[in-house]
């Protein structure tokens, strides 16, 4: 069926083909590269000047986390740390992470009976409500290396509303 005469032709158009390509691609580099380096800066050949208006400059943020604090809703809390309960008890005993009853103004690291990664201590000293605030927003943007796979509470409400929760916790 095949001698080696088909598979001589087969090859060599194929050779052909790519041929074609290759001197293709290096003709139109030619044409369309004139004088152009190929790993120096180009020059931008026409710029349209824009008036800055001052609107990129600084974006109007909401309320400071202390006032949404200050007015957080304790139940509201409680139906948020419904993502929490996977990991954490607040009934004084460890689960895959550590109790969470009484952990605001809680040293860091100091569950016994918890083995923690130690990222955490590197980080912050003391559960206060502002760093509770900075870990709960990115855990792991807040504490590199720390074990705790949630990926955050993006609403400053919600964690406003998880640390007031917590905190009543402890009276």
């Amino acid at each position: 069926m095949f001698d080696t005469m088909t598979v001589t032709k087969i090859v060599g158009g194929f050779c052909g083909s790519l041929l074609v390509f290759l001197l293709g691609s290096w003709a139109a580099d030619a044409i369309y590269n004139v004088g152009g380096d190929h790993g120096g800066e180009q020059e931008q050949a026409y710029t349209i000047p824009v008036e800055d208006s001052g609107a990129g400059e600084a974006e109007e943020e909401g309320p400071s986390f202390e006032e949404v604090l200050a007015s957080a809703d304790i139940g509201a809390g409680e139906r948020v740390f419904g993502k929490c309960r996977a990991c954490h008890n607040v009934d004084g005993s460890n689960a895959t992470g550590p109790h969470l009853d009484g952990v605001v103004g809680r040293d860091v690291g100091s569950v016994p009976g918890f083995n923690y990664s130690g990222a955490l201590s590197e980080h912050f000293d003391v559960w206060t409500p502002e760093n509770l605030n900075t870990f709960l927003e990115n855990p792991r943007g807040a504490a590199s290396g720390t074990t705790m796979s949630f990926a955050g509470l993006n609403k400053i409400e919600d964690r406003a509303n998880v640390i007031a929760y917590l905190d009543s916790l402890d009276n």
